[in-house]
């Protein structure tokens, strides 16, 4: 198992392109399942992935919250859990995932104004199952965020809208305007692995949009919403996030990372500076911060 666990962390790393943050955080969460499993196994050694069963993990949580473990943390452990056995299934080391059945701990019920970080791959982990489907959801999930768009512009783009060149999108927002907005690194592996998944579909419905339903024509905007409450269920989040949540937290995390305001305001495409303003609803103190950061007269 825990040869199982370095492989996973070596794939995040080197096929997934994950954070040091990111590779901590799955790490420490795994280790607890770990030191879980060497406790319950009279010999003291961790049992190999293909006899950990679904009964086994429902301990494990039940032992989280033992000892009074938040909510949230049980739901982020879950989570990476899912996310590895997942990726055993994907490599062919198990038939099912015994992680698929159990439900998270809800958090409480209070309605974010925006994500974590930490939520929000935890939100694109529980999307993705490595089927068509869970690729594509994936990448929508990625761009979501990676780009801040609107649902309508997600779905509206189409293939030649994509540039992997640049990694840049050519959206077109409200009132018709429209602007070129950067992807990252994930989202374009992302996209990649969606697109293959879904070339024999497209190439027998001939459809231009980026985004394809089951039966290759354009995904609807309901649909993204569908995909992302399921996404929600499983990564354990509140309910109330909706897609725009996900542009919301794109502009504050880059805000609160000291981009300035008026970048943020061309990337979401907002016509007056005032929109972008009101939109992050970033704190007075949190803006003097940045201030005293950057401003060399601070």
């Amino acid at each position: 198992m825990r040869d199982a666990v370095r492989r996973f962390l070596d794939h995040l790393a080197l096929d997934r392109g994950a954070s040091p943050h990111t590779l901590r955080a799955y790490a420490r969460d795994l280790g607890d399942l770990l030191a879980y499993l060497d406790a319950t196994r009279a010999d003291g050694e961790a049992p190999a992935p293909e006899t950990v069963d679904t009964e086994t993990l429902e301990g494990w949580v039940a032992s989280m919250h033992g000892r009074g473990l938040a909510r949230s943390t049980i739901g982020r452990r879950l989570s990476a859990a899912r996310s590895l056995f997942a990726w055993l299934v994907r490599e062919g080391r198990l038939a099912a995932s015994p992680a698929a059945d159990i439900r998270h701990p809800r958090r409480d019920e209070r309605l974010p104004d925006r994500l974590d970080v930490e939520d929000v791959t935890a939100l694109i982990e529980a999307a993705g199952d490595g089927t068509p489907l869970g690729l594509r959801n994936r990448a929508l999930l990625e761009l979501l965020y990676g780009s801040g768009l609107r649902v309508a512009e997600l779905v509206g783009l189409d293939l030649d809208d994509v540039q992997f060149s640049d990694r840049t999108l050519r959206v077109l927002g409200k009132g018709g305007r429209e602007r070129i907005v950067p992807f990252g690194r994930r989202a374009a592996s992302a996209l990649r692995a969606y697109l293959e998944a879904f070339a024999d579909l497209r190439a027998r419905t001939g459809c231009e949009a980026l985004l394809l339903n089951a039966r290759g024509r354009r995904l609807s905007d309901r649909s993204v919403r569908r995909i992302l409450d399921r996404a929600v269920e499983r990564a354990a989040l509140v309910r109330g996030v909706h897609p725009h949540l996900l542009r919301h937290s794109f502009a504050t995390h880059l805000l609160e990372s000291g981009m300035d305001l008026r970048a943020i305001q061309e990337l979401l495409g907002h016509a007056r500076l005032a929109t972008t303003q009101r939109y992050t609803k970033v704190s007075l103190e949190r803006l003097l911060e940045i201030y005293d950061r950057t401003h060399p007269r601070a």
